[in-house]
């Protein structure tokens, strides 16, 4: 029985809201269980999809479609493919472990926090499966108001000033996104003589290369603040920095993937002529920011901030796989929202921990916890390896294959990407041998209790989650497949020749005649 489980998947975390909400104030314990817990059923509910999606049909499967505002065009339109169900599968895993964790890390006005992350889960969850562009702009303006809320209320010091930013940041950068919606809303009107938003409608809208252009602009502006591109990644490092442990974990974790998410399920199929066009100067930005985040992550005395550019720094990569517009940089891609979202949000957990107990995120302040806590350095290990990309954990597939699929993009371009790969190990080790090795130079250090089983059953999932997807990443693939081949093949072949991609022809010969093994079988394509 699969009717309505879309429905019952995007707005279960409500229905847990509103009970967490009955719960009387003082009852703290009761209410932080209950979130817990009914934030499992999403999980659940994601379980029964998983098991009844056709991962080798590449088109939206488990589609509900109801009248919404039939005059215009619009309509309860959701539905999963490959790629959404993969970012809901993250979703509904991290947010039990954030709600978890917010047992430590949340001291004050708790209800309104729960009740603040489970509305926050409805809105990504809605985003993501929504297939009505209005809808999807209602969902993608409504995430930004939990999320305001939950950097603004149990944020740090200069938590009022992050938030506002987060907030115009964002909302100024969906603005142009909305009249383009309309202009692509009226194109098709135009030639289909009934207004639709649904995007199954809208693929294939001609319009002129001029209008398509601007269109894609704007829509380019929404989703690269959000993913965060460089040069609009400003806004980041202070929201990770002034947002408490669950808010930088879930904004890591899910709501940066918005960005990337848009570019795969409206940017391509809707422009796909301009995104081909416009690719090598998005590769450029991409690798940018893989660089300049590396860079500057190295000299951040704040091991917040540090974590915080490494996401500059690993969603390039993501946009490297994504522009290539071929199957082993954009599988690569998706894989990398996933990994990003789990070693990143681990390292905010992990950070998080240190704090609750010293109240500084300095490096300056630690060294030599690999004597006094010697649980909590092996955790940080495994997952800081898993975020370098060490083989046999979950980044190294996905960061090989975005360079594997960029290297048939653009060979300079790759080239420099790989040493954001150097790079990226160089912070992220020094930081650690920083923090875990020597001596123990301060007395307060001494006084530190390792990891409780709350912090641990929190933080072993993502470990189990970094290696099982470094080990085996098969059953990733096969879920999105399908639906990254359905993304590329909407982009016209002769645009992709155009603009100097190969294109893949069956044999695993493209166009440029190179020989390109499959993402993980090794099969040629």
């Amino acid at each position: 029985m699969t009717r309505g489980l879309v429905t019952l998947l995007v707005f279960a975390p409500t229905v847990a809201a509103l009970l967490v909400a009955m719960v009387p104030r003082s009852a703290t314990k009761l209410m932080q269980i209950l979130a817990v817990v009914l934030s499992l059923v999403p999980l659940a509910i994601t379980g029964q999809i998983w098991r009844a999606f056709d991962a080798a049909n590449g088109d939206f499967q488990l589609v509900e479609r109801f009248g919404w505002l039939p005059g215009i065009g619009a309509s309860y339109f959701v539905g999963i493919d490959g790629i959404s169900l993969l970012l809901i599968a993250l979703t509904v895993v991290l947010t039990p472990l954030v709600l978890l964790s917010s047992m430590d890390t949340v001291h004050q006005k708790i209800k309104g926090y729960l009740v603040s992350m489970l509305i926050l889960e409805t809105t990504m969850l809605g985003a993501l499966v929504s297939l009505d562009l209005l809808l999807f702009y209602v969902f993608w303006e409504l995430m930004l108001v939990p999320m305001f809320l939950i950097i603004g209320v149990w944020g740090g010091e200069r938590r009022m000033y992050a938030s506002i930013k987060f907030l115009l940041f964002t909302m100024l950068g969906s603005l142009p996104m909305l009249a383009a919606i309309l202009y692509v809303v009226w194109a098709h009107t135009q030639a289909a003589g009934t207004p639709s938003f649904a995007i199954t409608d809208l693929y294939g809208t001609a319009m002129p290369t001029t209008n398509a252009t601007l269109c894609f602009l704007a829509f380019f502006l929404a989703f690269a603040v959000k993913v965060p591109m460089f040069p609009l990644h400003t806004w980041l490092p202070d929201a990770h920095v002034e947002a408490p442990t669950g808010g930088s974990v879930i904004l890591a974790g899910v709501l940066l993937k918005m960005g990337t998410y848009g570019f795969l399920r409206f940017v391509i199929p809707l422009f796909p002529n301009v995104m081909a066009a416009s690719a090598g100067w998005i590769g450029v930005l991409a690798v940018i920011g893989i660089v300049y985040g590396a860079l500057v992550a190295m000299v951040q005395p704040d091991m917040k901030k540090l974590v915080a550019y490494s996401s500059v720094s690993h969603l390039g990569f993501v946009m490297l796989g994504i522009v290539s517009l071929n199957s082993q940089g954009m599988e690569g891609a998706v894989y990398q929202m996933l990994n990003h979202g789990v070693s990143t949000g681990a390292l905010f957990l992990l950070v998080g921990v240190l704090y609750e107990r010293r109240h500084t995120r300095l490096i300056s302040e630690y060294g030599g916890l690999w004597k006094t806590l010697p649980v909590y350095a092996t955790c940080f290990m495994v997952i800081m390896l898993s975020s370098i990309g060490l083989p046999g954990l979950n980044g190294f597939v996905g960061e090989f294959l975005i360079l594997l699929g960029g290297f048939r993009f653009d060979h300079a371009l790759t080239a420099v990407a790989a040493s954001g790969v150097v790079l990226g190990a160089a912070y992220m080790l020094w930081m650690y041998q920083r923090v875990m090795f020597g001596e123990v130079t301060n007395e307060k250090n001494l006084a530190m209790s390792d990891m409780s089983l709350r912090e641990l059953a929190v933080v072993v999932p993502l470990i189990v989650l970094a290696v099982g997807m470094g080990v085996y990443p098969k059953p990733f693939f096969d879920m999105m497949r399908a639906s990254v081949a359905h993304t590329i093949a909407r982009v016209p072949a002769s645009a992709i020749v155009a603009a100097g991609h190969g294109v893949e022809l069956p044999g695993g010969l493209s166009l440029r005649g190179m020989a390109v093994p499959h993402a993980d079988s090794g099969e040629a394509r």
